[in-house]
């Protein structure tokens, strides 16, 4: 019997350590490339919402779940104002990636995998059963994305959202102590570093009072990450015959919710595709192909709906507009959740 044909992965992310994980579980050989370390902080909501039972089901990813939080309710803030309770369709799901990452990554190493980390991949060539999953496309870009855990802060709801003067701040529980506090901010010539830097970014967009919420907790210092040159095409550019998952794909804006959802489901779009061509039932063009075909028509609709969205939540004369459908109850939520999910 043929030995499967290998596959290297370049980017350990939720994408590339799951598919890894799960080609592994089917006696593909893989090697896969990470830049960074594990455990690792990340700017990250850390809260999926929309992750389908088929996807935890095709990856095998319900172990690493397990212990997540499922949250169901969401408090909309504008300039500081209550302007929407909501109760999502169906719970989200809040986790560190702290902790997620680095237990698939060790999962992936148990099951025979080959882990590189702390090695950056220049060659950006497209070899047969080479997989790029490297994450968000670096781009000039006037958005600065900041994360960090507070420690004990009292939330209104499950997830709070927060939205100012050119940003927006998302806040959700994701262990018995900790709050992922992450947003999406025009940058600034601020002078800060770690959490003063946050704060300072806080006072700038118009959220004082979330600023002195924050402040008055302790935070994880070590937690503090941040991410500049954030661009939010509907689907990134890519060398023509690359093969392409989670953002190194597509990156969808971060309200949503589903960055990390449509990074498990684009791996599981991948996984069968995959498996043909490595048992030579299929050429590496063609899964090139049929993969990129696939992931185009599953997220289509969500990232087009992202796209016109996001602007509401940015710009302050579509801001107001929003607080009043959301205040008068026009703001169609739910078809919206289904839309962006």
């Amino acid at each position: 019997m043929t030995s499967p044909l290998p596959i290297e992965i370049i980017g350990g992310g939720l994408a590339g350590l799951s598919l890894g994980l799960a080609l592994r579980r089917a006696a593909v050989p893989v090697s896969l490339f990470e830049a960074g370390t594990y455990p690792r902080h990340r700017v990250c909501g850390e809260f999926i919402a929309g992750l389908d039972a088929s996807t935890i089901k095709a990856l095998g990813l319900a172990p690493f779940l397990s212990d997540a939080l499922r949250h169901q309710e969401v408090a909309w803030f504008i300039r500081e104002k209550l302007s929407r309770e909501q109760t999502l369709p169906a719970p989200a799901l809040a986790i560190s990636r702290h902790v997620l990452d680095a237990r698939l990554a060790a999962a992936f190493v148990n099951a025979g995998g080959i882990l590189h980390t702390g090695r950056r991949v220049t060659e950006i060539g497209q070899p047969p059963g080479r997989v790029f999953t490297s994450g968000r496309r670096r781009t000039p870009s006037p958005w600065l994305g900041l994360k960090i855990h507070a420690l004990d802060l009292p939330l209104t709801r499950d997830l709070e959202l927060h939205i100012g003067s050119e940003a927006y701040v998302g806040l959700a529980r994701v262990d018995a102590r900790r709050i992922n506090i992450s947003g999406l901010f025009r940058r600034r010539p601020l002078q800060a570093q770690g959490a003063a830097l946050l704060l300072a970014y806080l006072q700038a967009a118009g959220l004082p009072r979330l600023a002195e919420r924050l402040a008055a907790c302790r935070s994880d210092a070590d937690s503090f990450s941040a991410v500049a040159a954030v661009g939010f095409d509907r689907q990134v550019p890519v060398i023509s015959g690359r093969f392409c998952l989670g953002d190194a794909y597509a990156m969808i804006p971060p309200f949503t919710g589903n960055g990390m959802a449509m990074a498990f489901q684009s791996a599981a779009i991948a996984l069968p595709v995959l498996l043909k061509y490595t048992h030579g039932e299929m050429t590496w063009p063609a899964a090139t192909r049929d993969v990129q075909t696939a992931l185009r028509r599953h997220f289509r609709l969500r990232l087009t709906s992202a796209a016109i969205l996001h602007p509401f939540l940015l710009q302050l004369p579509r801001q107001r507009w929003l607080a009043t459908l959301n205040r008068t109850r026009l703001l169609p939520l739910r078809p919206l959740y289904a839309a962006l999910h």
